[in-house]
């Protein structure tokens, strides 16, 4: 037997003599009495278990060897591996590849294994082979450091099957004994063995798919590149298994086209390499390609699984096509393919983004055995279509809660703009001692922009700061425009350049912010910023800097703005943007050149435009223009009061009071009230809103006597240009602008 490593064999000397060694008989009837026999398992497999089909083997050897099926059927810690392993080097089993390539097997893949262990048994093994490799690359591959894989299979590249390590600390070890001069004798020894018997461990068809798998899933393209050219030095490109995972790793790293031109020129084709191009495509949002390579498959008559009805069924969700999405149920049923939970949560998921929910909601409760992704596909669901009860009564269902379900349930009510409900969801979330993460604060920053809250902001901020979430780039936009909104623009600002990165949304939030409270020069100069950083704004962007421009009278840098958005940004103005560029014009008081604007759009004015048009007409009295912008407002809402309650005051304040007078009778023959408005208002951090006469706050008359102060003083200082008659009220008012 070849010599064994000096320090390998002081560990082992050690471990014998910890262990107390005793006869093999008395090591497997020790076995067979200290391990009771397995009682009947349940219908799950646990964690265990499972770590345990991934290295057992039936391999006839193992069956008809005594310590092998030992080390098989009944070991499951490192302290009875290490038994059985001196067992293994006494009797000379350990010299065999393949006996000790099982030891490997267990320290790499069992729950109960040790990677450093497996490593020392690998470097020191007399005959290493592939498979051992394989296993050990494996197990770095599934650790929490998945990195050490690559460095592994370095290692393996420089691995002769003439052990070198071994080698080395014999040699090492001569050197400082008695006899130096020996460790001479053995490098030579070494170098006449090397010359003879010199022979590389070569990967093969199963190192490289899981060297891939690695690769894919840390993003580690270029070394993914590196192992591609190893593929093809090697000769396995054409492996079907080694083809597959060529395919998953460019589709992981995004590079479609690469992998589709791969799947094109071989002839190397299976189940699998359909599915890996046809998910990539759905996962990188390409659905109409996806559905482009199903149809490719079934003229190869290649029959699909439920991993491609999977991909398949994704593709039709984010078409919004709910006809192929039924049309793919349907032949689900009709083949008898197994609908597992994987395919059942697909079919939801598709059914909830084609606004179907009660078809969803269906299928979910014929659901035996649902996970946390049924439940909160199905709250997520009603929640973005704004049925808010009844994702709530399927919250309150739900037998566990995680945070994702609660962020769902609370990015619901923020979207329905339920901003208290929201936060009065975060308040109950608190009390269950579910801990927030970086979602839940986004959208309860949200919920208080929309509110106005900026003590529960100022809280929600404190919490990120003492709890130390890392200021990202959607939680620091977020603060950005909460403090905007609630009126705290410096702080906003403070935060925006406290950020450590940025990007256009970030730039797009300072900016609104910056427009919000009428700072326009300021808006135009970061906008500049940004795009001299070469950042590209989108569509939101120009919304607000075009909204500067309306708050600050920039009427010439707004027009020279809308101009640049599509011929130098390729980016198409949509209705909003044209709402802006009328209201622009409109409080500069072009009336006419925004008629004229109005008339020349590409697309029908919608009712905001008109609105738009409406509001700066009653501005400067332009009672004609303003009759016929509030005409095409009724016609798209007949039922809105507000418009004939501005028509009514217009007229008024035009002294044109027998109009003013036909307009409410109009009111009262359709039967049409004016909506009470409403205000909220946050003291010491509670939210508290009124409508008009509401009289229901204990401090009512307090707050009444302060607002006729207030009216009283904004008279003083000419606040209000226009004094008018409300004609649903029958008092006095003053109509703001």
């Amino acid at each position: 037997m070849h010599i064994i490593s000096t320090s390998f064999n002081i560990n082992c000397c050690k471990s014998l003599n910890h262990l107390r060694l005793k006869p093999l008989s008395k090591i497997l009837s020790f076995y067979s009495s200290s391990i009771l026999p397995c009682s009947k398992l349940p219908h799950y497999k646990t964690k265990l278990e499972i770590s345990q089909c991934k290295w057992r083997t039936n391999h006839i050897f193992v069956q008809t060897n005594a310590l092998l099926s030992l080390l098989e059927i009944k070991c499951k810690y490192m302290t009875q591996l290490k038994q059985i392993q001196s067992q293994m080097i006494i009797t000379g089993l350990f010299s065999d590849g393949f006996a000790s390539s099982r030891l490997i097997a267990f320290c790499a893949l069992s729950e109960k294994g040790n990677l450093n262990y497996c490593k020392k048994i690998l470097y020191n093994m007399e005959n290493p082979n592939t498979f051992s490799w394989n296993m050990a690359i494996r197990g770095c591959g599934e650790s929490e450091n998945p990195k050490d894989a690559i460095f592994l299979y370095k290692q393996m590249l420089n691995m002769e099957n003439t052990n070198t390590f071994s080698w080395n600390m014999d040699i090492r070890g001569c050197s400082v004994s008695e006899n130096p001069k020996d460790s001479i004798f053995l490098n030579k020894q070494m170098l006449i063995t090397k010359g003879s018997e010199c022979i590389c461990l070569k990967p093969d068809n199963h190192t490289f798919p899981l060297l891939l798998k690695i690769c894919s899933r840390l993003d580690l393209y270029y070394m993914g590149q590196e192992i591609l050219v190893h593929i093809l030095r090697f000769g396995h490109d054409q492996d079907v298994f080694v083809h597959n995972a060529m395919i998953h790793f460019l589709v992981s790293c995004g590079k479609l086209e690469d992998a589709n031109k791969l799947f094109d020129e071989s002839s190397m084709r299976d189940l699998v390499s359909w599915n890996s191009l046809i998910n990539g495509y759905v996962r990188t949002g390409r659905p109409r390609e996806a559905l482009m390579v199903f149809e490719k498959m079934k003229m190869a008559s290649v029959e699909p699984d439920e991993v491609t009805i999977i991909g398949i069924v994704g593709a039709c969700g984010q078409l919004k096509n709910l006809e192929l999405g039924r049309r793919l149920h349907s032949y689900v049923m009709d083949t008898g393919l197994n609908i597992h939970v994987p395919l059942c949560n697909a079919l939801i998921d598709m059914y909830v983004k084609n606004e179907s929910v009660h078809e969803a909601k269906a299928l979910f409760d014929r659901m035996e055995e649902r996970t946390m992704v049924s439940w909160t596909t199905m709250i997520s669901g009603f929640a973005k279509l704004g049925l808010l009860d009844a994702a709530r009564r399927l919250f309150n269902e739900m037998p566990e809660k995680a945070i994702v379900q609660w962020n769902a349930l609370i990015g619901g009510y923020v979207q329905a703009k339920c901003g208290k409900e929201a936060l009065a969801l975060f308040h109950e979330m608190q009390t269950m001692n579910v801990k927030p993460d970086e979602v839940t604060m986004v959208s309860c920053l949200s919920a208080c922009a929309q509110l106005g809250a900026l003590d529960i902001g100022f809280w929600i901020h404190h919490y990120i700061k003492k709890h130390k979430l890392c200021l990202t780039v959607s939680l620091g936009t977020a603060l950005v425009d909460m403090y905007a909104k609630c009126g705290n623009v410096e702080k906003a600002l403070q935060i925006f350049h406290e950020m450590p990165v940025k990007n256009s949304l970030t730039w797009t939030a300072a900016i609104g912010a910056l427009a919000f409270h009428g700072n326009g020069r300021d808006a135009l100069s970061y906008f500049s910023k940004m795009v001299d950083g070469g950042l590209i704004p989108d569509d939101v962007t120009f919304l607000g800097v075009l909204s500067a421009c309306c708050h600050g009278g920039l009427v010439e840098e707004g027009q020279k703005l809308f101009a640049e958005m599509s011929a130098n940004f390729k980016i198409p103005p949509k209705s909003k943007h044209y709402c802006c560029m009328v209201d622009l014009l409109g409080r500069a008081g072009l009336l006419h050149e925004v008629y004229e604007f109005v008339q020349r759009m590409p697309m029908a004015a919608d009712a905001s435009i008109w609105g738009a048009l409406f509001f700066a007409c009653r501005v400067h009295g332009n009672v004609e223009m303003g009759e016929k912008a509030a005409l095409k407002l009724l016609e798209f809402d007949p039922g809105d009061s507000g418009t004939y309650v501005l028509l009514a005051n217009m007229y008024v304040e035009a002294n044109m009071r027998f109009k003013a007078r036909d307009v409410r009778k109009m009111m009262d023959e359709r039967g049409l009230e004016k909506t009470p408005g409403c205000s909220s208002i946050e003291v010491n951090g509670k939210l508290f809103e009124f409508i008009v006469r509401d009289k229901t706050h204990p401090r009512s008359d307090q707050i009444y006597e302060s607002l006729i102060h207030l009216t009283r003083h904004m008279e003083i200082v000419n606040c209000f240009p226009f004094t008018g008659y409300d004609l649903l009220l029958d008092t006095d008012v003053h109509c703001s602008i």
